[in-house]
C-alpha cells in the first residue's frame, strides 16, 4: 500500500485557492487525528516497532533502527523483514503531525533511546506525562529534546523526571514554561546526574 504524504496531497485537488482558512484548517487537523488512529489489530499482526515506525513516518516523522546510522522517513521505504527484526531506538518529530491519539503506539517500545521532539505543534503536556509513564521507556530512553513546542508547559516537562536512564535534556523556545528554574531543580533533585541544557528566554 502506497500513502500520500501532506505534501503531495497539499500540491493536488485539497490546494484549491477556492477553500477558506477554517475549512482547510478543519480539513487538515482530521487527516492528521486519522493519521494518529492506533490499529491493535495492526499492532498485533507486524509488532509494536514496526506499528511504531508506520505511525510516526505516516505523520512525518523519523525513525532510527537499532544498527542503523541513516534516519528512516520514508514510510513506503520501510525495512522489512522477519516479525520484530527492527527495533526503534530514535525518534524524530520535527515538523511532524503526531499527536497524543498516537502516542499509545510507544508502549511495547524496549530499545527507545532518543526522542526529538521539536516544532510539532500538536505536542502538549499530555504527550510528555505520557512517555513519563510508559515504565519501558522509563527504562531506556537516555535522550531528549523538547523545542519550539508552543502547547508545553512546566507541567509536561516535569513529568519527564520519571524517565531515571535520562542523561541529557536540552530545552529551546518553549513560551509556556515560565518557571524554568523550579522547573530545572525539580528535574535535578528526580535525576542527579541529568545533563540539562536550556535555551529558554
Amino acid at each position: 500500500m502506497h500513502l500520500l504524504s501532506r505534501a503531495a496531497l497539499r500540491g493536488g485537488l485539497f490546494s484549491r485557492r477556492t477553500w477558506s482558512q477554517d475549512g482547510q484548517r478543519q480539513f487538515w487537523g482530521w487527516l492528521n487525528a486519522v493519521f494518529n488512529k492506533v490499529d491493535h489489530e495492526r499492532i498485533k499482526a507486524v509488532g509494536p516497532d514496526r506499528a511504531a515506525a508506520e505511525w510516526l513516518t505516516r505523520c512525518g516523522a523519523k525513525v532510527r533502527f537499532h544498527g542503523f546510522d541513516r534516519w528512516q522517513h520514508d514510510y513506503n521505504g520501510l525495512p522489512t523483514g522477519p516479525l520484530g527484526r527492527f527495533k526503534i531506538q530514535g525518534i524524530d518529530s520535527t515538523d511532524s503531525c503526531i499527536m497524543f491519539k498516537g502516542f499509545e503506539h510507544l508502549d511495547g517500545l524496549q530499545h527507545l533511546e532518543e526522542i526529538r521532539l521539536n516544532r510539532s505543534m500538536y505536542i502538549e503536556d499530555a504527550c510528555l506525562e505520557r512517555i513519563g509513564s510508559i515504565e519501558s521507556l522509563q527504562a531506556s530512553v537516555l535522550k531528549m529534546e523538547v523545542v519550539s513546542c508552543g502547547n508545553v508547559t512546566d507541567k509536561g516537562i516535569i513529568a519527564l523526571h520519571k524517565l531515571r536512564s535520562l542523561e541529557r535534556l536540552f530545552l529551546s523556545d518553549l513560551p509556556g514554561v515560565v518557571d524554568k528554574e523550579k522547573t530545572v531543580e525539580r528535574l535535578q533533585t528526580a535525576l542527579p546526574g541529568l545533563d540539562i541544557e536550556l535555551d529558554l528566554v
